[in-house]
């Protein structure tokens, strides 16, 4: 069996007993791809991988094509998954790839917009702009939700339940939780569902809540597009997507005195070390409590 047939049969493993998202299996491919296009032109054969071919992709990663170590690391998370794999179902003699250690990285803080910043952004779609209320909404949910993109494309009017200020979302290996909205994108909700989505229903009938100019569901690569722009358009350095709102929101309610793990639940985090990254503090308030607690002030 070749590296890719064991590949995809890997791939189907994950999906099935794993539960997968398809954006993650698709990330995993293209991985095992990588790693099988460089064993092929190096005649490498799968039988007899060793934990220096390993090694010597790892390197090619870094010194030919240039990657971040966040991005080998990913990489030979997937590799060394699918050697155990191989290991398992008795296609190699050995799991060549456990005892390699992954490339360590430093845990970069977030970017975080403050809340002048979030009021700035949520003010900017435009009435004169045929699709603002419905912008206006998608970035009033990102922000009291801190949903994902996925997770917000993917919505659907059964999930969202505005009288009682909740909706349901799938989230990453198809866990659904639920999540709280506050009173600001809930009204903002209520305008688009009430108005723009029936205009913009033109094709066949959907039950996906946002919607496209042309009446399809939304994806996540114009939603992710449309956010870019309201950022470009309110001057904001650096990059700013969807993620940064997912960020601001945690930030803000653990700023706020929320729980550490209510704040996991919401976010959908499987470990509750992810959400503790947002548990970091400005130099501003870090100051505020030192002049309030310190003995000395």
């Amino acid at each position: 069996m070749s590296l890719s047939e064991l590949a995809e049969r890997f791939l189907t493993h994950l999906w099935s007993e794993a539960g997968l998202a398809e954006n993650t299996l698709a990330a995993y491919r293209h991985d095992l791809e990588s790693f099988g296009g460089f064993c092929r032109d190096r005649a490498i054969e799968l039988r007899r991988l060793s934990p220096l071919d390993v090694q010597a992709f790892l390197i090619f990663l870094r010194q030919d094509q240039g990657l971040a170590v966040s991005s080998i690391a990913r990489r030979l998370v997937v590799i060394k998954l699918f050697c155990r794999f191989c290991h398992r179902i008795g296609h190699v003699d050995r799991d060549v790839a456990a005892l390699i250690e992954t490339p360590k990285k430093w845990s970069n803080l977030p970017v975080v917009l403050n809340e002048r910043q979030v009021d700035a952004l949520l003010a900017l779609p435009d009435e004169g702009d045929l699709l603002a209320s419905r912008d206006r909404a998608i970035l009033e949910l990102f922000y009291a939700t801190g949903l994902r993109v996925s997770e917000l494309v993917n919505l659907r009017l059964g999930d969202v339940h505005l009288d009682i200020g909740y909706l349901r979302c799938i989230g990453k290996g198809d866990k659904e939780r639920v999540v709280p909205i506050g009173q600001q994108a809930v009204g903002a909700m209520q305008a688009y569902l009430a108005d723009l989505r029936p205009q913009l229903m033109t094709g066949r009938p959907t039950d996906r809540v946002f919607l496209s100019r042309t009446g399809r569901p939304l994806d996540r690569t114009n939603c992710w597009r449309m956010v870019v722009k309201y950022a470009r358009r309110m001057g904001a350095s650096g990059k700013l997507s969807p993620h940064t709102l997912r960020h601001s929101f945690a930030t803000h309610v653990l700023a706020g005195g929320a729980d550490l793990r209510v704040v996991q639940e919401m976010l959908g985090h499987a470990d509750v070390r992810t959400t503790q990254i947002y548990t970091h503090v400005d130099s501003s308030r870090l100051k505020a409590i030192h002049q309030k607690f310190h003995p000395r002030q």
